[in-house]
């Protein structure tokens, strides 16, 4: 919906139409989850799938007009302008440009599911659409939208670590260890593009780093390897970064960690004081001191507010009781959908952070190809 209508909308139920995301999908069902979390908006139309039948049967089983179910996107966009307040992306990653920049182009804000794009061109080109119209364009990294996770970025900014010297964060999954349908398109060219792992689930850390930090990447060392799958994409990764103000990160990520589920784990090391964050134990925080003992925050406790309003706002269920992925992606649905109301920048990824990461992306295929030599982002 554009601008202008967008300033008059109110106190009015909102509404979005999702591209991709059928029944029986990993993502979809999880975007739809979060905004139904906190009653944010209706979906009212979509096109979830390039088969007819299992488009059919999602938009059966979701509830919606039989006539806004559409057969294919272009012409969900083309119905739907002006009748929606935002698009949500869920499709492999070789259609997210196309499908972001018409929505775009027809000025309906946007989400859109990460990468951004295949290319940082292709990033960039959806960065100047959002800003030349003043659209809202948002992207999924989930893992800032964690309570403990924006309790540790306000720690950070406020001083509690002094300077940072250090980050390690490792990203580990054994999803390629073993058989499930839905990994076989990630390790395709055609669709995933030239990276797996790093586009995958590597900008998932490279996004976290910069949030919880706040210091850019400005150059990195990166190693990929193929270890299991004929394409030779990456599936495993081992990075070195240099930051602004010389911090220094390392990362590692992996899809053939074998007997991994989603391991998550982050450090990061000041000259006061150090932190850590499990993403399986996500409502803990530990930060270390050097002369005395570890502080353990919980999510919800009532000295959490003292550090961060932001973690506060973010916690939903009483202390005790275990948030997790879909709460988090809710969380970033709460900011962008409050910046679709308000018109103004949230607390949540949008395309400056999309465009950072497959600048992260570029800059680690330079770095393997060149045989792992330092390379600018």
């Amino acid at each position: 919906m554009s601008t202008g209508q967008t300033s008059k909308m109110g106190d009015r139920r909102l509404s979005y139409a999702m591209v991709g995301g059928a029944e029986g999908s990993f993502i979809g069902p999880i975007h739809r989850m979060a905004i139904r979390l906190d009653d944010l908006a209706d979906l009212v139309a979509g096109n979830f799938s390039r088969d007819a039948k299992r488009n059919a049967a999602s938009g059966r089983a979701l509830r919606l007009d039989p006539a806004r179910v559409y057969p294919d996107w272009k012409s969900l966009i083309d119905a739907e302008r002006g009748r929606i307040d935002f698009l949500v992306i869920c499709t492999t990653n070789e259609t997210h440009y196309a499908v972001a920049r018409a929505a775009l182009e027809a000025g309906i804000d946007v989400f859109c599911e990460k990468p951004l794009s295949l290319t940082v061109e292709e990033a960039a080109e959806l960065g100047k659409i959002a800003r030349r119209k003043r659209l809202i364009l948002g992207v999924p990294f989930t893992y800032t939208g964690y309570p403990m996770v924006k309790l540790a970025r306000d720690l950070v900014a406020k001083g509690e670590l002094g300077k940072v010297d250090k980050v390690v964060l490792e990203y580990q999954q054994g999803s390629f260890r073993k058989p499930d349908r839905r990994n076989g398109w990630k390790m395709d060219p055609k669709i995933a593009g030239p990276s797996c792992v790093v586009a995958d689930i590597g900008v998932h850390g490279f996004t976290m780093i910069e949030y919880v930090t706040g210091l850019e990447v400005e150059k990195l060392l990166a190693d990929l390897s193929c270890f299991g799958n004929d394409a030779g994409l990456d599936d495993d990764a081992s990075v070195l970064m240099r930051l602004s103000g010389g911090a220094k990160a390392s990362f590692v990520t992996s899809k053939i960690a074998t007997g991994e589920e989603n391991g998550v784990r982050l450090r990061v090391y000041g000259q006061k004081a150090s932190l850590y964050w499990d993403q399986e134990a996500p409502n803990y925080l530990t930060v270390r001191y050097p002369t005395r003992p570890d502080r353990i925050y919980r999510r919800k406790a009532s000295y959490v507010g003292e550090w961060s309003k932001a973690s506060v706002r973010a916690s939903r269920f009483p202390a005790g009781h275990h948030e997790g992925f879909v709460e988090a992606l809710a969380n970033v649905y709460d900011s962008f959908v409050a910046a679709v109301r308000s018109r103004k920048k949230g607390d949540f990824p949008d395309e400056c952070a999309g465009i950072r990461s497959m600048r992260f992306v570029n800059a680690c295929l330079k770095s393997a190809k060149a045989k792992s030599a330092w390379t600018r982002l």
